[in-house]
This record gives structure tokens, sequence and C-alpha cells, in this order.
């Protein structure tokens, strides 16, 4: 129970991937959950499946981050429901693999400001409640792109990526005399589900094949750094990106 009695609010959290696992993790160590998801219907039952699972208070609601007032209306209602926020996890993304050359204006903004300005909404949000407790952890999902020269069009991802790792050692920097951390995860090829719809076959392949590690990562290697950063255990680290990527790229 590391984390028995905090609040984690999470953005992403209701898919197949590295967001609900967190949220299952965090839970199963007695944190009060916020899951949040972009999508219209499957925060909730998400929600009530984790408190069914793990004995815990949880609130689902439905979250656009690029979106300043869902997400100030997230936090708002938070905090009318627990009082405080103690842990934030971002991990809202997305792809829209395109070249350069071909990229709109539409394809860029949608990337940029889901990932990156949406990770510094939720992060401005939830700080006056952290400083107010002086108390916070602050987990945001990178990755390896944001290290490493990405082609098949992943510019704006890679771009992006690498903007969360910088803004969170501004973080650390900035909240660390309030006793707020913050620390960004890095994943390399983590699959899912959902990632056969921006990935062709042969990539997913390939991908899988650049990884030296004996087996492959899943959402849960993710959630256990998390719930690492989250508890006590964690405290002294900030201002630092953690990259899990199976010897693929070693930072």
């Amino acid at each position: 129970m590391r984390l028995k009695d905090k609040v984690a609010l999470l953005t992403a959290a209701a898919g197949a991937g590295i967001g609900q696992a967190t949220a299952r993790a965090m839970a199963k160590e007695g944190a009060k959950v916020v899951v949040t998801d972009a999508h219209p219907k499957r925060f909730h039952g998400i929600a009530q499946d984790i408190a069914k699972e793990f004995g815990v208070e949880t609130l689902g609601m439905q979250c656009d981050v690029t979106s300043k007032e869902q997400v100030e209306g997230v936090v708002k209602a938070a905090l009318e429901k627990f009082g405080r926020i103690d842990i934030l996890f971002n991990n809202a993304g997305i792809n829209r693999l395109t070249p350069v050359v071909d990229m709109t204006d539409e394809v860029w903004e949608l990337v940029i400001n889901t990932c990156l300005r949406g990770t510094f909404y939720t992060c401005r949000a939830v700080l006056p409640s952290m400083i107010k407790h002086n108390f916070g952890r602050i987990i945001n999902v990178a990755s390896v792109a944001g290290f490493i020269g990405m082609g098949d069009g992943q510019a704006h991802y890679g771009a992006a990526k690498a903007g969360i790792m910088e803004f969170t050692r501004c973080l650390a920097m900035e909240y660390a005399k309030h006793y707020v951390t913050a620390n960004a995860i890095a994943p390399g090829f983590i699959y899912n589900d959902f990632l056969s719809r921006i990935y062709p076959p042969e990539e997913i392949k390939r991908m899988h094949e650049s990884i030296p590690y004996a087996r492959k990562g899943a959402p849960q290697d993710i959630a256990n750094i998390a719930v690492f950063l989250a508890s006590d255990e964690g405290e002294y680290v900030t201002g630092q990106t953690i990259c899990a990527a199976g010897g693929s790229y070693m930072h």
C-alpha cells in the first residue's frame, strides 16, 4: 500500500495501454484514482471496475487535454471530491505518421497540442493544490522518440516528446522547494492493440525486432516505474527522464 490515501489523476487512462495499467497499479497500492479519457464513454466503466477490484474511491470523467476548460473542470471536480491531488500521470498523446513535406498545420497542431500543450495544461491546473499541501508527484510520459531521430513521419511526435522532457526538468527546478517532484518516463515500443491502428504490421514487426531484451515490453512495465516515482521510495528522484526500452535505446 505504498500510495495509501493518495489521490492520483491520470489522463488517457481508459484505453488498452499504459494509462489504464498505471491507474490499476496505483489503485492496487491504495491510491484513489481519477480516471480521465478523451473517449466519451469508456472512462466511467474503467473507474467502476477499478473501484470494485481494489476497494478504492474513484472518479471517472471525460477529458480532452487540448481543452483548457475540460482540464480545469476535471481538476476542479477532483478537488471537490477528494480535497487534493497528490499525483499527476500525464499519459495523453497521439501520433499521425506524416512526412514533414506533407504535414498540414492541422496535423502538426493535433500532435503538439495533445502531447505537449496538454501536459502543460494539466500540470498548471494541479500545481496550486500540490503547492498548498507541500506535496506532489508529477509523472509525464515522453518517448524514446524525444531522444533519437525518427523517420517515417514522426517529426512532430519527436518534437513534442523532447519538449515534454525539458518541460519536466523545468517543473522539477521550479517546484522542488514545495516538495513537488517532476519526472518523465520515456518508453520504447510498448505494444497494445490500439497501436495496430497507427502503425502498419511491418513497422510493428520491425520495432519488436529492435528490442534486444528477451521479452517485449508491456504497459505494466511503465506502470511499475510510475508507482515507484509516485511513492516515498522515489521522493529524491526529480527532473529525470527514465528510459524503459528493453535495451533498444540506452540513455
